[in-house]
């Protein structure tokens, strides 16, 4: 990223900013917080696998349809408010899942998770751009620093509390989200900057665009091949809580790496759009491999680690791409984004279950890969589209990114 400010500015913040930048690691950690119990809760709750992965589904279906409406909700009501409900609401659902007795009513209560993780995520990027010291290029830094350790540790500690009980993960997302939420209600301050209120139907003619329509329609089928990856693989991999836990650590480690440092170095010496659609070619190869080793469990965990790498550059790309796409509020380019994107998330877990349970453990990562493949063709059949993306006097417009949110948390 260009605009990246000292590496000493990072670290020397507001307490505000600190406050909604440990929100953030935490409503990311429930990405993948629920990977390592999902055979503990087939198990337990007599659920199929499909069932089991419409926990994801759930979740990212809402989530995707709620980020169409969060900048004009957060346009009237302001972002501490809407940080503030979206945290409540994740208590909420996650204490409720915590307490459910059957797999239907936790995938009705992800639901609800969802939409306030929508409203969080959406919101917290804008307000840490808002709020920190050192230019945007150092709150941009903070956060994906924030999306990867959050990334990283939910499935690790998702293991951890998994190996007590299925419930452990959902009371400790409680727990965790219950004092960011005092954290943020004492530290953060209303913003004071007029509000301009978004209309509803913004995100939907941002749509209409054709830079934003492509990097949309590709992020939707690249997220086909990221949950297909992160929700199905626990299933093959046959491990227990832990050992799941740890795959993902190592997986969200991977991710944070290439996301925070790699990206932008590769960024400095190739197009954005050169970036793409080398890295996609290379995630399909991956996700093929994975899906002839699937019953070899050692080299799945490779595949999934090598995966990690190339999904972290993917994100950040995507999201750098996505902020240069259009001269839209950079808030209502983001949530119509975002919400494709995660629309393509919500498709993939039970699409692959039924893929496992039709054919076998190899078919499931084959349609990840032909999904990426389909990212990688609409890139290129776009590329005219998205040649001003490409173009490195752009970058200095990086002031302006307000709220890409969760391009970057697949």
């Amino acid at each position: 990223m260009n605009s990246a400010a000292p590496a000493t500015s990072i670290w020397k913040q507001p307490a505000q900013v600190w406050a909604v930048a440990f929100a953030s690691v935490v409503a990311f950690m429930g990405i993948g917080l629920v990977d390592p119990i999902l055979p503990a809760i087939a198990d337990s709750l007599e659920a199929s696998p499909t069932q089991t992965e419409l926990l994801f589904t759930s979740y990212l279906l809402v989530t995707g349809i709620a980020m169409l409406f969060t900048s004009w909700i957060s346009s009237r009501i302001g972002a501490k408010a809407t940080l503030m409900i979206g945290l409540a609401l994740i208590v909420a659902f996650a204490l409720a899942c915590a307490l459910s007795g059957s797999v239907d009513a936790i995938i009705g209560f992800r639901a609800g998770w969802g939409l306030g993780n929508a409203l969080f995520i959406s919101t917290a990027l804008a307000t840490i751009v808002g709020s920190a010291s050192g230019g945007s290029g150092a709150a941009i830094v903070l956060y994906e620093a924030a999306l990867g350790l959050g990334i990283a540790i939910g499935p690790l500690l998702g293991g951890l509390l998994g190996e007590v009980s299925w419930r452990g993960p959902f009371f400790g997302v409680v727990t965790l989200m219950a004092i960011a939420f005092i954290a943020i209600l004492a530290l953060l301050r209303g913003s004071k900057d007029e509000r301009v209120p978004v209309p509803l139907s913004a995100p939907f003619k941002a749509l209409r665009r054709p830079a934003l329509a492509v990097l949309a329609i590709t992020a939707l089928f690249y997220n086909i091949g990221f949950f297909v990856l992160l929700a199905f693989s626990p299933f093959p991999l046959g491990f227990g809580a832990m050992g799941i836990g740890f795959t993902f650590f190592g997986w969200g480690v991977a991710l944070a790496i290439t996301s925070v440092w790699v990206a932008p170095w590769m960024m400095r010496r190739m197009r954005r759009t050169t970036v793409i659609m080398t890295v996609l070619p290379l995630l399909a190869a991956d996700l093929i491999v994975a899906g002839l080793v699937a019953e070899i469990a050692p080299a799945l965990v490779v595949c999934i680690i090598v995966g990690g790498l190339l999904l972290g550059v993917m994100n950040t790309v995507l999201t750098e791409a996505v902020m240069e796409a259009t001269d839209l509020p950079r808030a209502v380019s983001s949530s119509a984004y975002s919400a494709v994107r995660f629309i393509g998330g919500a498709i993939a877990p039970p699409v692959a279950a039924l893929l496992w349970h039709a054919f076998n453990s190899t078919v499931p990562y084959l349609f990840a890969a032909a999904s990426v493949l389909v990212a990688t063709l609409t890139i290129f059949l776009g590329r005219r589209t998205l040649a001003h993306i490409d173009d490195e006097s752009a970058d200095a417009e990086t002031e302006d990114a307000e709220a890409i949110t969760v391009g970057d948390a697949g």
